[in-house]
């Protein structure tokens, strides 16, 4: 007899292409059944089945606050009474920006979008537009939206430019994009020499979150900020994932980088569809209705969204609120690195704020190839037996994953516990 997860994914292939959505949520990374979710409260998640769940994905990171927080929850109810879009300005637009121009010292001004992949679209353009400029940088493992320009895979040699990653993209766009390693100041100072001239902007996440977890070194942004600094380039830092994810002023002021441009989604619209771009007044300034770049949206600065953002963007902002989830996520990630060693499992783990990364290797990636030598068959394995044991995780080994400020000591020590069973597992 199926289970209502089984019937649901079965009846959702007939009319959604892969039955999903975003095609990581179809598990073809990990098999199995996708787990379709009824509600969300705090730390947990239940599925169709009625299942509970630990929940360290929380969307994809807005979840900062946890599902359902009930101050967002009534902040959404009152801005949607008072009408669920206008395609107008409204005061609340203001507040946000006001809020986000105040937390993150490299902007002077920003435009709310609708969503992270708009937000890096329209930056790049805008950087193109800044700069007179077609060509630039990004890192291979790092995802900045499914523009056809960053749907780009490494070039055949460290110095040329990229090829299409996805079907329908065109060549012409993909060849003004360069790919080049994480982590590796020395690409960076040969790309610049050789086509400096050439470069609009460099984007990079600056922790990354989408080849797992991976640490920048300081070496690799300072290098970034000086070139881009003396040839003219527009660096972008994508901050979609990290952007007050992992500290009060996002992961560049962790670093002491100031970017020319950053791009913010997730936890800024509280959960709901929301993304902003913003920067150095001089660029900023270039965009429509000012400038010559154009860049619009019917639905960015929606009341909903902005109205979740406002209150999540202040709640966070509480004394101690970093400390605490810093703690909760180091606790988390420590647990599972200890129990993996008692097992003799191979394994390593870290975090920065609320993000998290685990690793079925010896030590910690610093780029994609290093990330991709890890296990992914003890991955799948230990994926399915956390799932059994009531504690969901990203479906796919390289996903960074995500604790929110309600996971309570005993969320953590559930955790571990189905972990320290996932890696026996593993062991038999």
């Amino acid at each position: 007899m199926n289970t209502k997860n089984e019937d649901l994914f079965a009846r959702a292939q007939k009319t959604i292409p892969g039955g999903v959505n975003s095609p990581v949520r179809a598990f073809r990374s990990v098999g199995g059944t996708p787990r379709f979710f009824t509600r969300g409260e705090g730390a947990y998640v239940w599925d169709a089945d009625g299942k509970r769940y630990i929940d360290y994905v929380g969307s994809w990171g807005p979840l900062i606050l946890g599902h359902a927080d009930p101050d967002t929850v009534a902040a959404v109810q009152q801005a949607a009474a008072n009408g669920l879009s206008f395609g107008a300005p409204t005061e609340g637009e203001i507040e946000l920006a006001e809020l986000l121009v105040a937390r993150v010292p490299s902007m002077d001004m920003v435009r709310l979008v609708s969503s992270g992949t708009e937000a890096t679209m329209s930056a790049i353009r805008l950087a193109r537009g800044f700069t007179g400029r077609d060509a630039f940088i990004k890192f291979e493992g790092c995802y900045h939206g499914h523009g056809d320009s960053l749907l780009v895979k490494a070039g055949s040699g460290l110095l040329t430019f990229g090829n299409p990653s996805s079907g329908g993209v065109p060549a012409d766009l993909a060849q003004h994009t360069m790919v080049l390693s994480y982590n590796d100041p020395q690409q960076l100072r040969d790309a610049f020499a050789k086509h400096g001239e050439k470069i609009a902007a460099v984007i990079v996440e600056p922790v990354a979150g989408n080849m797992n977890l991976i640490v920048p070194t300081q070496e690799f942004l300072d290098t970034m900020r000086e070139l881009c600094t003396q040839h003219g380039a527009v660096l972008i830092f994508d901050e979609v994932m990290t952007g007050f994810r992992v500290g009060p002023n996002s992961a560049q002021s962790l670093f002491g980088i100031t970017p020319d441009l950053s791009t913010f989604g997730k936890i800024v619209g509280g959960g709901m569809p929301l993304g902003a771009f913003g920067g150095r007044r001089e660029i900023m300034e270039q965009i429509a209705p000012l400038g010559p770049v154009y860049q619009a949206g019917t639905l960015s600065g929606n009341p909903l969204s902005v109205a979740a953002g406002l209150v999540t963007l202040k709640k966070i902002a509480a004394p101690g609120f970093y400390d605490a989830l810093g703690t909760k996520t180091k606790a988390f990630v420590d647990g599972l690195a200890s129990e993996a060693k008692k097992a003799g499992v191979p394994f390593s783990a870290q975090s920065v704020g609320g993000m998290f990364g685990l690793y079925f290797a010896e030590q910690c990636p610093g780029n994609f190839a290093e990330m991709m030598r890890g296990d992914l068959k003890a991955f799948n394995t230990f994926f399915h037996a956390m799932l059994d044991g009531g504690v969901y995780l990203a479906p796919a080994a390289y996903e960074a994953g995500f604790v929110s400020i309600v996971h309570s000591d005993a969320d953590i020590s559930a955790s571990v516990a189905a972990g320290a069973a996932a890696f026996a597992r593993l062991k038999d």
